[in-house]
Parts: structure tokens; C-alpha cells; sequence
């Protein structure tokens, strides 16, 4: 009985210490929720915002930095009057959005507000006005519903936690038992560790299932209806969690047979390949899904995970059983193996960590003047530490004095662990956090000098956009409408850009139509001054018309 109560003791003790580590990291996950993170921007509006225009248009046209899905009645255009002024559903083009108005367009301000799920499934939303004939009141959109739930915000971090550390707690103890563990020792205490490290990543992509709906749509808790919850399973971010759901339930059934040591060698070959298929559905549900160089991104990040879970998964099985349970023999040639383990785990992370660090942040100056830059900044602050104490660990290693005196390499191993609960909880929020480079375009959008004018000849007019009128790549957006103000479709477009003071010949800008009567392209201006844009529109076969200004880029 005595023996039993001190091996109950000694569980307990163990449980408390890993309840300590993850209290320790909540505190970062259950701050205050920051306002909802919008990982697409608006980079072009047209009518331009707060403008003021002669005519009512027939449309107006919102174009994101990136592509972005609707929110079911999120993206409306109301009246000087307070009455709806759009009619029917927008239509949504990749990153382009086109509003159609209806004919009852009176003068006055009109009021844009919008939602839409950006790329990489998190919500964007915002407004802007713009006036026909002269500026009156703003109206107000009481049903807009642009907030997020700072509850909802709150628990999708706390679930992104609770997924990783699930995913340690799974993808470590199943390595060590398959490589490392001592036959002579039971293995209850680690199955029950996998047991739980399932539970929770089970647990943590349910509620990240569920949780989307209201995020998206700006609802609470409990505001979930059929339509909602129909629209996360058929995103890629509800595909990828679906596959997770599927992958845990194969692995529980391959991992009973495993924990009992009755299973095969294509038992353990099934559970290695449901192991990289899960572990991709992490990048296949965040950022990297929606990154400059996605099928980078995703292996990168994947990788970025497994080193992480082989890691961390491992540290916990030799602090928590290996260095209290297996003998000076066991140990000594147990240890030399896991710190090479160790060693290419750190170097995984950290080569898979600057990889994404370059796509993500994009610049120096991002990594600092961004939210994301600043909790990068404390990761990798956070992973030194870590780094130094590992280095300790594997100095005891080499020194053959680990085996003789475990107390000294679990105080280490323990303390790994629990800075390293808190880098994880740095990495739910960062997770739910702008990327740098996204957040740069927004600053930037902001305190440009935007360059856009109206053009007309005798068969068409044309809104020109340079954004952000700097030296270095610029964005220019053609719109091309009939005198009339309703969209002109256009067969082909043409478009250069010319320093004649200072030598530069015409530059050639590609062109890609995004609609009938929507161009954009890119250009790189290397030199401040006055250029000139020339654009040339053809409308049919026999008519076509030439327009050029002056746009003055700082």
C-alpha cells in the first residue's frame, strides 16, 4: 500500500510540474486580445476613398494585397440616406472585389464597410466613404459587424497553445519508445502521455473548427449557424483540420497496439506517414499557406514543427521518466543518442526558423517597427536561453556525467522545458498576428503620397493609381469606365512610364486585367522626379484612344 501511495506521489508530482510550465506560458496566451488581425490589405478603392465624384458609379471595386473570400452580408455600401445602396451579391475575383449599386443613387456620402476571410483564413475588415456631387453626413452601418469577439479571439490562441503542446507531448514519447526506451521499464507513464498529447491536439482542432465561424463573421461564442460552420469545412483552413481529424483517428487506433509493444514494423511505417501528414496540416491552416512562396512556406514550417515536437516531446520523456526511472548503464547509452537527436532538431529549428523569418518579415526594419517583428524579436531571445541550457545539457553528455548524476541533467532539462512553454505561448499570438511584410504594405498604404487621377477622352474615361508614388516598386491600378460612369470593357491595355528630364526612355509596364474594365501592374521607379504614365485602351477593334499624365514620385 505504501508503495503504491509513493508511486501515486511521484505521478502526482509529475503532473504538477508540467501543470506549473504550462500556467507559466498562459498568461502570454490570455493577455488582453489585440484588435483582429487582418492578414490581407486593402491596397486600391474605387471610386477613391473620401473622394468626391460628379456621377454615381455603377460599381465599386475594394483590391486587396491578396486573395480574399466573403463573409455572407459583410460587405455593403450604404446611402447618404442610411438605406443599403448596393444590389445583389458582390463578386469576388481573386483579390479583387466588385460591388454593383443599384439605380437609386442619391447625392450625398456614401459609407463602404467590408469583411472578408483573407488567404491564410483570418478575417479583414475596415471602411471608406466617398461622395457623389458634394459631401453630406456619414452614414452609419450599424449591422456591419467588423469586430472580433475578443472571447473568440482569446480562445483560438489558447487552442493554438494547447495544439502544440499536444503535438510535443505526442510526437516525442512515440519516438523514444520506439528508439530509446528501456524494455525493462513500464510503459504506462509515457502512454499515458501520448494518450494526453492526442486528447489535446483532438480537442484543440475541434474548438479551432469551431471557434473559426464566429471569428470570421465577427459573431460570439455561441453565434454559430449551419451556413457559417458549412463555409470553415469547405475553406482550405477546414480541409486541413478536417485531415488532422482524420490523421488522429488512424494513429489511435495504430497507437494501442504500439503503447503495449505488440505492434509491427508496418504498424510503426503507418505512423511515421500519418505523422508527416499531420504535421503539415498546421502549414496548410496558417501563414505559410497564403506566403509569397507557399510551397516553401509550407515545408519550411512543417519541418519548423517537427523539430519542435522531437525536441521539446523528448525533453519532457527523459525529465520525466527516463532520468528518474532508467539505470547508469541505460542512461549512458541513452544520453550520447539523444543529444545527437537534440542537436539536429536545434539545427532544424533554426534553419527552418530563418527561412521563415526572411519570407515573413521581408526586411530589417520590419522586424522591428511590427507588432510580428517585436514577438519574433522575443522568440528568438527566448530561444537563445534555451539554446545556452541545451548547450549545458550536451557539455554533461560529453563530460559522461550525466549518467552518473541525473540531478544536475534533469534541473537543465526542466528548465529547457519551461522557458520553452513560454516560447510556445509567443508562438500561438504570433500565429494570430500580421505578418511583417503585410503589415508593412498596410503602414505604408498609410502614409504614402497615393497618386490617382481621371482621365477622359472622346470614348472612354480612365481613374489612374500609383501606389505608393516612391521611388523603388510601385502598384498601378487602371479603371476604365464609359462617359457615362458605368464600366467599359476593354479588349487590351498598354501602358509605359518615361523620365524625359532626366533621359529615361519609356518603360514598358505589364499589364494583367483583373476584370473587364480593371488592369494592374507592377513597376520598379528607381530615380525621384516627374514621370510620365502613358496608357493606351482599346475598346474594339477600330477604337482605341491614348491618354498620358504626369505623376510626381517622391
Amino acid at each position: 500500500m505504501c508503495g503504491m501511495t509513493a508511486a501515486t506521489n511521484r505521478w502526482a508530482s509529475r503532473l504538477a510540474a508540467v501543470a506549473g510550465l504550462l500556467m507559466a506560458a498562459l498568461p502570454v496566451v490570455l493577455l488582453p486580445a489585440a484588435p483582429a488581425s487582418a492578414h490581407a490589405v486593402l491596397v486600391s478603392t474605387s471610386p477613391l476613398l473620401d473622394s468626391v465624384v460628379p456621377n454615381a458609379p455603377a460599381e465599386v471595386v475594394l483590391t486587396f494585397s491578396e486573395s480574399v473570400r466573403q463573409v455572407p452580408d459583410r460587405v455593403r455600401v450604404i446611402a447618404p440616406d442610411g438605406q443599403r445602396a448596393d444590389q445583389g451579391e458582390p463578386v469576388f475575383n481573386g483579390a479583387v472585389v466588385t460591388i454593383p449599386l443599384g439605380e437609386r443613387t442619391p447625392r450625398g456620402t456614401y459609407l463602404v464597410s467590408y469583411r472578408v476571410i483573407s488567404a491564410d483564413g483570418h478575417p479583414v475588415s475596415g471602411g471608406f466613404t466617398f461622395s457623389v456631387g458634394a459631401p453630406s453626413a456619414v452614414p452609419t452601418d450599424d449591422a456591419s459587424g467588423s469586430d472580433t469577439d475578443p472571447v473568440v479571439s482569446r480562445l483560438i490562441q489558447a487552442s493554438k497553445f494547447a495544439g502544440y503542446v499536444g503535438l510535443l507531448l505526442l510526437v516525442g514519447p512515440v519516438l523514444v519508445l520506439s528508439l530509446l526506451w528501456p524494455r525493462r521499464l513500464s510503459r504506462a507513464g509515457p502512454s499515458r502521455l501520448v494518450w494526453t498529447g492526442l486528447g489535446l491536439v483532438a480537442a484543440a482542432t475541434l474548438a479551432a473548427l469551431w471557434l473559426q465561424a464566429p471569428y470570421v463573421t465577427g459573431g460570439g461564442l455561441v453565434d454559430v449557424d449551419g451556413a457559417a460552420f458549412r463555409d470553415v469545412i469547405g475553406s482550405g483552413l477546414g480541409a486541413a483540420l478536417l485531415v488532422r481529424l482524420g490523421v488522429l483517428t488512424a494513429a489511435a487506433v495504430l497507437l494501442r497496439p504500439f503503447l503495449t509493444g505488440v505492434d509491427g514494423r508496418s504498424d510503426r511505417i503507418l505512423l511515421g506517414g500519418l505523422a508527416v501528414i499531420g504535421l503539415f496540416t498546421w502549414p496548410l491552416a496558417g501563414h505559410p499557406a497564403a506566403s509569397p512562396v507557399p510551397a516553401v512556406s509550407v515545408v519550411v514550417d512543417a519541418v519548423h514543427l517537427a523539430g519542435m515536437a522531437v525536441w521539446l516531446g523528448g525533453l519532457a520523456m527523459l525529465g520525466v521518466f527516463l532520468l528518474r526511472q532508467a539505470d547508469e548503464r541505460e542512461l549512458g547509452a541513452i544520453l550520447p543518442i539523444w543529444s545527437r537527436w537534440a542537436a539536429l532538431a536545434v539545427c532544424a529549428l533554426l534553419l527552418a526558423g530563418t527561412v521563415q523569418a526572411l519570407i515573413e518579415v521581408g526586411t530589417l526594419g520590419a522586424l522591428f517597427s511590427t507588432t510580428y517583428g517585436r514577438l519574433l524579436l522575443t522568440k528568438i531571445g527566448l530561444f537563445v536561453v534555451v539554446l545556452a541550457v541545451a548547450a549545458y545539457s550536451r557539455q554533461l553528455v560529453r563530460d559522461r556525467s550525466a549518467a552518473g548524476r541525473p540531478g544536475r541533467m534533469r534541473q537543465a532539462i526542466w528548465t529547457e522545458l519551461g522557458v520553452t512553454a513560454v516560447v510556445l505561448a509567443v508562438s500561438a499570438v504570433l500565429v494570430q498576428t500580421t505578418p511583417a511584410r503585410t503589415a508593412v504594405v498596410e503602414n505604408l498604404r498609410g502614409t504614402s503620397g497615393y497618386f490617382s487621377t481621371t482621365l477622359t477622352t472622346e470614348i472612354y474615361s480612365l481613374q489612374v493609381e500609383v501606389d505608393p508614388a516612391r521611388r523603388g516598386n510601385n502598384s498601378v491600378h487602371l479603371y476604365a469606365y464609359t462617359l457615362d460612369n458605368r464600366p467599359q470593357a476593354v479588349l487590351e491595355w498598354q501602358a509605359t512610364a518615361a523620365l524625359p528630364a532626366s533621359g529615361v526612355e519609356p518603360i514598358e509596364i505589364p499589364l494583367l486585367p483583373l476584370t473587364d474594365n480593371h488592369a494592374t501592374g507592377e513597376i520598379s521607379l528607381p530615380t525621384e522626379g516627374e514621370w510620365e504614365l502613358r496608357i493606351t485602351v482599346r475598346i474594339s477593334d477600330i477604337d482605341q484612344a491614348s491618354v498620358s499624365t504626369p505623376v510626381e514620385i517622391g
